[in-house]
């Protein structure tokens, strides 16, 4: 369900989610607060995306560096 903050939904995942996506790189906030549900984990997973969740300041160096078929999410508060 959208608006669930810091916890990535099923639904969320879904609209996230861009064919032939191979990363997904997740900004989660600079205390790491945000985190996927079972769901949503599950349904990257079923796609053959690999997920690195890491803080924000992190997650940012990776997505600079990147190279391909990636998705980046980043959560700029927290």
């Amino acid at each position: 369900m959208f608006g669930t903050s810091h916890i990535i939904s099923l639904e969320e995942a879904e609209h996230i989610f861009e064919k032939g996506a191979e990363w997904l790189i997740i900004g989660s906030g600079h205390n790491g607060n945000v985190t996927l549900s079972k769901e949503a984990a599950e349904y990257f997973k079923k796609k053959e995306v690999q997920i690195d969740l890491s803080p924000t300041p992190e997650a940012i160096h990776q997505w600079n560096k990147a190279k391909g078929s990636i998705i980046g999410l980043f959560h700029v508060t927290c």
